[in-house]
C-alpha cells in the first residue's frame, strides 16, 4: 500500500540531543546512530528513538500537572533491581512517588523526562 502510515520513532525534546541519545544507548545496549547538532537517533532493542535540541525544553513536574507530561516511555525488563541499578548509574534519577512498584519503576531521564522499568507486558 502506498500511502501506508507507519511510526518510524518518537522523538524527545531535550538540552542537549546527543548527550540524551548515549544515555539511553547505555541504559538499553543500544547505539547512537546519527548526531548532527541539534538532531541525535538511538537504535536499540525494540526501535529506533529520535532526540532533538530544544533550548527552551522544560522538563515535566510528575506527579506536580504544572508542567505536563507530554509522553513517557516503558521499556520491559526481566529483572527490575538490577535494571533499576544500572539506569540510577548511568544517570537516570528515581522518583519518589511510585504507583505501581510492586511491577514497575519510574524514573527520570537525565533530562527530565520520565520513563518507566516494567515488568508487566500487556502483549507477553
Amino acid at each position: 500500500m502506498s500511502d501506508a502510515i507507519r511510526l518510524a520513532s518518537p522523538t524527545l525534546n531535550c538540552p542537549d540531543a546527543t548527550a540524551l541519545a548515549r544515555f539511553y544507548a547505555e541504559i538499553t545496549g543500544g547505539k547512537v546512530v546519527y548526531v548532527d547538532p541539534v538532531w541525535a537517533s538511538m537504535d536499540g532493542p525494540g526501535g529506533r528513538i529520535d532526540f532533538q535540541t530544544d533550548p527552551a525544553y522544560v522538563p515535566p513536574t510528575w506527579p506536580d500537572p504544572a508542567t505536563p507530561i507530554q509522553m513517557h516511555l516503558d521499556f520491559t525488563v526481566d529483572d527490575l533491581d538490577s535494571t533499576a541499578a544500572r539506569v540510577l548509574a548511568a544517570g537516570a534519577t528515581r522518583y519518589d512517588h511510585q504507583p505501581n512498584d510492586d511491577h514497575c519503576l519510574v524514573f527520570a531521564d537525565p533530562a527530565g523526562h520520565p520513563f518507566c522499568l516494567s515488568t508487566w507486558d500487556p502483549l507477553g
